[in-house]
């Protein structure tokens, strides 16, 4: 069929019914950019959530030490498991699947002074992989704790964003003396900001962070409040966890069924869940969205109705000149399509005009920063188009399908 010949219908069609085919082209439009606004929100809530998550950071778990529950060997109930050093060691050699594995030191009530400035606050001792497993950026021109720092037990620290005003303000710390209980320490990076949904000590803006070694000598520690690991891969995390109990529990002597030996709290676990309530809220506000359009595709159909009815000489004529039901089905049901197509990339340009300005308006707020701003991915697009498919495809059908049907002497008759 040509498409010229097509497009010329189509365009007497507009003539002829113009503002009754303009109407519904416009609810085509607003359908689209309906549906296309709800999914670009939801799209940019979920990359949001997902930015927000990883500021506690990316595929880890976190494990504290519990109490034995089982009788296990001829030991008994109640007994305590707490990690040292040597676990940490013992960890990463037993399980290679494992990317890192580094234990905290947290000490609260640590006095900060700086100047005429002192407070009382949190002070953890961590080890270099913090800075990716914990997502401890540092700001440029300062520095996370490195291996020397380890070895050495320098007394350096790296503050977070919040701790870094109360002492500093607008004024460079790096390089800086600070004393945390009367012991001097220097200032090597401050964390960047970062929106932190998870947390199990407090935020990491409202902390500071020495080499775990300085920790453990200046402080006397010989056990981590806790250990973090993160594998190479984040598909098997159960699996690795059932693992983590048999290796400590040959290790302790524990039966590595007993839950309560172990306390984790599996990061990816969590976002998983998330990422299916996510899921989910897409859904619906997608069939919200739908609805509007579905009622203009309605419009559509109701249009080709009314275009068939004032065409019947036409396609009596036609098919008095051999045009078989096939073409004056395909015909009908292209034209339906290219007005959902027209009303559809309009409501498309608008909604992705609207999106990408909106992003690029500098404002400030706390809101945004948690919730995103709406964005319109590829994958939307297509799910968007193919909506768009279905309802021009449903709504062209049945008119058409009622205009092949035509009985020419019948129709004559009436004519």
């Amino acid at each position: 069929m040509n498409p010229r010949i097509l497009y010329n219908i189509f365009v007497r069609d507009f003539r002829k019914q113009k503002k009754r085919m303009l109407l519904t082209v416009t609810a085509i439009a607003w359908g689209t950019i309906a549906i296309l606004l709800l999914l670009a929100f939801g799209e940019g809530l979920k990359l949001q959530l997902d930015k927000n998550r990883k500021g506690l950071g990316d595929g880890i778990v976190i494990v504290w030490g519990g109490r034995t529950t089982k009788l296990f060997q001829g030991l008994g109930q109640g007994r305590r498991i707490r990690f040292t050093e040597e676990d940490m060691k013992y960890i990463q050699r037993r399980m290679p699947e494992l990317r890192h594995v580094a234990g905290e030191y947290v000490r609260w009530g640590v006095n900060y002074k700086y100047g005429d400035k002192i407070f009382s606050e949190r002070l953890t001792g961590v080890y270099p992989c913090y800075e990716d497993i914990r997502s401890h950026f540092p700001e440029a021109g300062g520095r996370f704790i490195n291996n020397i720092d380890i070895d050495k037990k320098r007394r350096v620290i790296f503050l977070g964003g919040v701790m870094k005003e109360k002492l500093f303000g607008d004024e460079d710390p790096i390089g800086k003396q600070i004393k945390l209980n009367s012991v001097p320490f220097t200032v090597i990076g401050v964390m960047k900001d970062k929106i932190q949904m998870g947390m199990y000590n407090g935020p990491d803006e409202n902390v500071g962070s020495i080499p775990a070694t300085t920790f453990s000598a200046l402080y006397g520690n010989r056990f981590f409040n806790h250990i973090i690991y993160q594998p190479y891969e984040f598909d098997n995390m159960e699996g690795i966890e059932k693992r983590l109990f048999e290796v400590m529990g040959a290790r302790y002597k524990f039966d590595p069924t007993d839950e309560q030996a172990l306390s984790l709290w599996d990061v990816v676990a969590s976002a998983r869940e998330m990422n299916n309530i996510m899921l989910g809220i897409q859904i619906f506000l997608g069939l919200i969205g739908g609805m509007s359009l579905l009622i203009a595709g309605v419009g559509v159909a109701n249009i080709m109705y009314v275009s068939i009815k004032e065409r019947t000489r036409e396609i009596v004529v036609k098919m008095a000149l051999g045009a078989k039901k096939s073409y004056i089905l395909i015909q009908f049901l292209i034209e339906s399509i290219l007005m959902v197509g027209v009303g559809g990339g309009t409501g498309m340009s608008i909604s992705y005009i609207l999106t990408e300005g909106f992003k690029r308006i500098p404002i400030e707020s706390d809101v945004l920063d948690f919730m995103g701003r709406p964005t319109v991915s590829f994958e939307i697009g297509l799910i968007v188009i193919a909506i768009l498919g279905v309802v021009g495809f449903i709504a062209g059908i049945f008119p058409a399908m009622k205009a092949a049907s035509v009985n020419p002497v019948e129709s004559l008759r009436y004519e």
